[in-house]
């Protein structure tokens, strides 16, 4: 996979809950979900686009993950809104898995 931007660690795969998520913070930057579901691994901005809540905290079921605020959901693997009341799609990132890691292709991040 070619990406313009670094590969960053994130976590070990076993350290994601099949069906489920895990939360990953890094410094100077918003948090991240880590997603492991049938469709693969994947990595979205972890805050909803619609209100200020951890999508970690969601249901997760048929590849969508539901906000526990507001119940408005998204696709896990394209970001997409899937029901109202959010309309902004999540970030996603390029990922990759080596040696049983997640590494997600993640922009550089400009100090404040």
């Amino acid at each position: 996979m070619t990406t313009p931007f670094p590969l960053t660690p994130l976590c070990a795969v076993a350290d994601v809950p099949a069906g489920g998520c895990r939360r990953i913070e890094l410094p100077g930057r918003p948090p991240l979900a880590v997603f492991r579901i049938d469709s693969g691994i994947h990595v979205t901005d972890d805050t909803c686009t619609h209100g200020d809540a951890s999508l970690c905290d969601g249901e997760i079921e048929d590849g969508l993950v539901e906000c526990p605020y507001h119940q408005g959901a998204f696709d896990i693997a394209t970001g997409k809104p899937a029901g109202a009341p959010c309309t902004i799609a999540l970030r996603v990132y390029p990922v990759q898995l080596q040696d049983g890691q997640v590494l997600a292709a993640l922009p550089v991040q400009e100090p404040a």
